[in-house]
């Protein structure tokens, strides 16, 4: 077993090994061709769901249509949701464990499932004009944008602290709201608009900023699990990205003008995706946009991303039928730190499953008992460390 990282307590020396970041696309040739329209993962990415959207014309009006599939294994293998109505569905969202859903339909009601999409059924839906939505790490805060095209009525955002069973407006400004990202404790919350600046929120959705960012036509935004880390894109324009909660934005300059209709994250904000539609290529970042490169993937009208929290394993959809994924072996950093009277190594949820191990001569090494806990504000794994067994090095290392 390869070791990842080294840890010596007493000293908090840390030293790395070598692992190798090389990103290699595949297409998931065994998922069903679909017009895929939405994606999302769990923290690890192993859990997936995905939407596709079809359409007739019945004489009168548009018909929507389509299916939820999920995967438990990284995309190896789908499953369609049965219980779930044929409704052209245009955005999903996932908890940290994978296990909540949510499926946003156009013009229906949302469909949440609680046990990682083997059933859905209806929630409380706030408006039949929604056209976006985003969750907090456990599920349990939404947020969600509408579209209204029949003015005088506003566009609103509206919250919700219990799963969709109640939901608030707020004091946001009526736009086409596009796209809107969740702090992974949902305290943080960042919304653009087809009309319209950015905005924030630092109280779940009860009050909002504007930011700086004054263009328009804003079609994505993606946020770390702090909400710090931003980035956002403009349909038919350029990627931004900030490190002040959108306070401040710097334009990408080294990404050409483009339709940057999708992005997303890692929990750390340092791995990024920006996805172009119409026939267009997806890029990747591992220094939180600083640098990119183009995914080895076909030009093909990209409809949507997701990241693993480590931002290892990423994913993408079109509405050609495509399902691509890269995977890199993870690197995690272990902090240590005290907790109560005891000591806490702590780590970012990896893509990869790996096992802590002790040892007191970096000879021999044994297995920890501790079963990690998942810390939903920074979607980091803990174990506490007992003053029994708090000395010593430990390692993350691949079963």
């Amino acid at each position: 077993m390869k070791p990842v990282r080294l840890l010596l307590l007493i000293a908090a020396v840390l030293c790395d090994s070598d692992f190798a970041f090389g990103q290699t696309w595949i297409q998931k040739t065994n998922a069903p061709s679909e017009n895929w329209s939405s994606i999302a993962c769990s923290a690890d990415g192993s859990k997936l769901v995905a939407g596709n959207v079809n359409m007739y014309f019945n004489g009168d009006d548009y018909v929507f249509y389509g299916s939820l599939f999920t995967s438990t294994n990284s995309g190896a293998s789908w499953t369609q949701a049965t219980n779930a109505p044929p409704a052209g569905w245009i955005a999903v969202t996932s908890s940290a464990d994978g296990n909540n859903l949510v499926a946003l339909p156009a013009g229906g009601p949302l469909y949440a499932s609680r046990d990682c999409g083997t059933t859905w059924a209806p929630v409380n839906t706030p408006s039949s004009l929604l056209n976006c939505i985003a969750s907090s790490a456990d599920g349990t805060k939404l947020v969600a944008g509408e579209w209204n095209d029949f003015p005088p009525n506003p566009s609103l955002i509206y919250t919700s602290t219990n799963s969709g069973s109640t939901w608030a407006t707020n004091n946001a400004p009526s736009e086409y709201w596009t796209s809107i990202a969740s702090s992974a404790d949902g305290t943080r919350l960042v919304a653009v608009a087809a009309t319209g600046p950015i905005y924030t929120s630092v109280d779940s959705g009860i009050t909002w900023d504007v930011t700086s960012a004054t263009e328009v036509n804003w079609y994505a935004v993606a946020s770390s699990a702090d909400g710090v880390k931003l980035i956002a894109a403009i349909s038919g324009g350029q990627v931004y990205t900030s490190s002040d909660s959108g306070t401040d934005w710097t334009v990408v300059t080294n990404l050409p003008s483009a339709a940057w209709d999708y992005v997303a994250s890692s929990a750390d904000g340092t791995r990024l995706m920006a996805a172009q539609n119409y026939g267009g290529t997806i890029y990747t970042s591992s220094d939180s946009g600083l640098t990119w490169s183009q995914a080895s993937v076909p030009s093909a009208n990209w409809r949507s991303v997701a990241c693993s929290a480590d931002g290892n394993e990423m994913v993408a959809v079109s509405f050609q039928g495509l399902i691509y994924s890269s995977k890199t072996m993870p690197r995690p950093r272990m902090n240590l730190a005290p907790s109560s009277t005891n000591l806490a190594l702590s780590w970012l949820i990896p893509s990869t499953h790996f096992l802590l191990q002790q040892s007191t001569n970096l000879i021999s090494w044994v297995n920890l008992t501790n079963t990690p806990a998942l810390n939903l504000t920074n979607l980091q794994n803990q174990v506490v460390l007992s003053p029994s067994n708090r000395c010593g090095f430990f390692r993350l290392s691949t079963p």
